[in-house]
């Protein structure tokens, strides 16, 4: 992925809009990682397939009440706190 900096991609805007039409790009600020800018098509495809994850975990949290595969969540959050692993 191509990385520009912050006044680079101020400077650059046109230029960084054409090429983040072929890849991502990391846009960095003190030499930290501040945002990635993406093609459209890219975002839509992304925001796609959270949601296809989204639905595919509610699918199955069904399927698991509907067979009995639960928890207490109070236990569950208490064994979280007390550092247990299931």
């Amino acid at each position: 992925m191509r990385t520009m900096t912050a006044n680079e991609a101020k400077t650059q805007f046109g230029d960084m809009l054409v090429k983040a039409q072929q890849a991502p790009i990391q846009i960095s600020r003190n030499g930290k990682p501040i945002a990635v800018l993406v093609s459209a098509d890219d975002y839509t495809a992304l925001e796609t397939l959270k949601l296809q994850l989204l639905k595919d975990r509610i699918a199955q949290a069904e399927k698991d009440i509907v067979a009995g595969n639960t928890v207490d969540s109070e236990a569950f959050m208490q064994a979280l706190i007390d550092g247990e692993h299931g």
